[in-house]
């Protein structure tokens, strides 16, 4: 798939005031600092598309880019997890997160990202079987893969699938992402191209 342009387009805490468009969205989801805006920024390659920080949790609304001239979107939502957040904070976010996922039609994949450095972390798997209980459709995106090395980040991967299969008789699809490398960019796009040919 050939991404010819991408813009943001617009932020907001509410899913009733999303982009009011009938085409695919592709969503991206992470513990805080994961590397979704990153990420965003390699499918695209508009470096500053999506605005990086070095300080966790610096997604708090639901951030639409439209690509090639709105025939589709990616979204950025916010991190969970992030520890120093207050309670109060927390479980705002958390609901915005839920009300995207649940209540947004136009959502057709949303990519959950893990760090492939870590050990599969309890918040990680809580939330891909909660996905798994409602029949949200989803992949599993491993990210910062140039920090391992190639063996090193495969062998990471097959440990974390031998914890998911645990619970899953299936899984859903696994890629291997490094923003820095570009690695893993032409198979999740392809991915994203598939899934809009059927829609």
């Amino acid at each position: 798939m050939n991404i010819r342009n991408a813009k943001y387009e617009v932020s907001n805490a509410r899913v009733d005031m999303c982009p009011q468009v009938e085409v695919p969205e592709y969503a991206f989801i992470g513990r805080s600092n994961v590397g979704k805006s990153s990420l965003i920024n390699m499918l695209t390659r508009r470096k500053g598309l999506a605005k990086t920080s070095q300080m966790p949790g610096k997604t708090l609304l639901i951030n639409h880019f439209s690509i090639n001239d709105g025939e589709w979107y990616i979204v950025d939502l916010p991190g969970y997890g992030y520890a120093s957040r207050g309670k109060n904070q927390r479980e705002e976010i958390n609901k915005i997160i839920r009300n995207y996922i649940m209540r947004r039609e136009q959502m057709t994949c949303l990519f959950v990202l893990l760090d492939c450095r870590h050990e599969a972390q309890k918040i990680d798997l809580e939330f891909i079987n909660w996905l798994g209980e409602e029949g949200v459709p989803f992949a599993i995106v491993f990210t910062k893969a140039d920090k391992l090395g190639p063996n090193a980040a495969a062998a990471k991967v097959e440990a974390y699938k031998k914890v998911l299969l645990e619970n899953w008789e299936e899984l859903p699809p696994i890629f291997l992402t490094s923003s820095e490398k570009g690695t893993g960019r032409d198979e999740l796009l392809d991915y994203i191209d598939a899934i809009n040919q059927e829609v």
